[in-house]
C-alpha cells in the first residue's frame, strides 16, 4: 500500500484506512507509539501493561514446559 501525506492545518497527516485500523484493533482514541530506525516509521498501538504481563507469563510457562525441546531445536 502506497500512501501520501495529507495537509492538515500547518502539519501533515497520514490517513490510515479503516480496514487497517480494524486489523490492528485500533480506533481514533487509541494511543499510538511512533518510532523510527532512521529510515522507516513504525506506528504501533500502545498496549496496556496487563496484556504484556500476560504474554510474558505465557512465554515463561512455554519455555518451562518445552525447555528441553527448545534447546534441542537450537542446536
Amino acid at each position: 500500500m502506497v500512501k501520501k501525506l495529507a495537509r492538515h492545518g500547518n502539519s501533515y497527516a497520514l490517513v490510515i484506512d479503516r480496514a487497517v485500523m480494524e486489523l490492528l484493533r485500533i480506533g481514533p482514541d487509541t494511543p499510538l507509539q511512533i518510532t523510527t530506525n532512521g529510515d522507516a516509521l513504525v506506528v504501533a498501538p500502545v498496549r496496556d501493561g496487563r496484556r504484556e504481563a500476560a504474554f510474558q507469563k505465557a512465554l515463561q510457562e512455554a519455555n518451562r514446559k518445552h525447555a528441553k525441546a527448545l534447546r534441542k531445536l537450537a542446536e
